[in-house]
């Protein structure tokens, strides 16, 4: 493969690896653009720590290309590791060191003067809000600290790309927003950003581009909107004051959505797919109104990555054999 244009920062051909009989990575490509975020998304097993390992230069891959940041992984490791920053999905942290010195530490082994590490080190401190465990052993740190520690710590080199393993594992709903806001920043600096996650939210929220892949291929590709377009429609949900008026909203559902409506006697609900969206939802309410029926709550809900994944594979985003 020929260098990548300056424009794009990761890109990967055919990349093939197996362990033994089990096919990991079976001809994945990739591209990411210089200053974007590529969300890639599976289950456990699905071959996305493969790829990142990979890109790092921590593994070879039995057949393909990959280049990062202008470089070639295999043929020249060395300058993309000094490009990269690399958070993975267990926190690397050294826990007999202070947070503050975990930071320095990895700004010295960049090569950092030492007054630049101290400063780039309480720098990062804050910006991940562990300014007041600074001075204490990471081994009392929870494990969301540890996280957010060990996320500082890819961030240390301000690399041109970071590569994140599914990096808010671990994390409560606090810090995963704080989290999805350092990764904004980074990409409003410039940075480019591999996002691997089982976090379909996340990837609806951050990513430019979403790649999916399921046992070592590449199954599906696109922005989150073009994804969900795939399945089609919007859905078109009622629950009904009483279960007795359900055959009657089942048929005005048929007249005004496509396929097959269902139903619930249980929860009185009733729902349908429809292409014309909100103009599907007012001509329901009013025949059912003419029909003298009485909704007790309506919702009309775009489909989410989570449908878009069961669609493409038949199983959710979470479900999988771990590696």
């Amino acid at each position: 493969m020929a260098r990548p244009e300056p424009d794009i920062a990761v890109q990967v051909r055919a990349l093939v690896k197996t362990y033994g009989t089990t096919v990991a990575l079976d001809g994945v490509d990739l591209e990411i653009p210089a200053g974007k975020v590529l969300g890639l998304l599976g289950p456990n097993g699905a071959g996305k720590t493969t790829t990142v390992r990979i890109l790092t230069t921590l593994l070879r891959p039995d057949s393909g290309e990959a280049w990062v940041a202008g470089h070639d992984v295999l043929a020249d490791p060395d300058p993309v590791r000094r490009k990269i920053g690399l958070s993975g999905q267990y926190a690397a942290v050294d826990e007999n060191l202070t947070g503050f010195e975990n930071l320095y530490m990895v700004g010295r082994l960049y090569g950092r003067k030492k007054t630049a590490a101290r400063a780039r080190a309480r720098e990062l401190l804050a910006r991940f809000a562990l300014e007041e465990a600074a001075d204490r052993p990471a081994k009392g740190y929870s494990g969301g600290m540890r996280r957010r520690l060990d996320l500082a710590g890819a961030l240390v080199a301000e690399p041109t790309v970071v590569v994140l393993d599914e990096p808010t594992t671990g994390l409560d709903p606090g810090g995963r927003l704080d989290t999805w806001d350092v990764i904004r920043e980074l990409v409003a600096d410039g940075t480019t950003v591999l996002l691997t996650t089982q976090y379909l939210e996340e990837a609806d929220q951050l990513a430019d581009t979403i790649v999916v892949i399921d046992k070592g291929k590449v199954i599906a590709r696109g922005s989150a909107d073009e994804l969900k377009a795939q399945i089609g429609g919007e859905r078109l949900e009622l629950v009904l004051a009483s279960a007795a008026d359900l055959p009657a909203t089942l048929e005005i559902l048929r007249a005004v959505g496509s396929g097959e409506p269902s139903g619930d006697d249980h929860t009185r609900r009733a729902e349908i797919l429809v292409d014309t969206g909100p103009k599907a939802l007012i001509e329901a309410l009013r025949r059912l109104d003419g029909q003298g029926i009485t909704v007790q709550d309506v919702a009309l809900h775009r489909p989410t990555l989570d449908d878009v994944f069961l669609s493409l594979t038949g199983h959710g985003a979470e479900s999988g054999e771990a590696k």
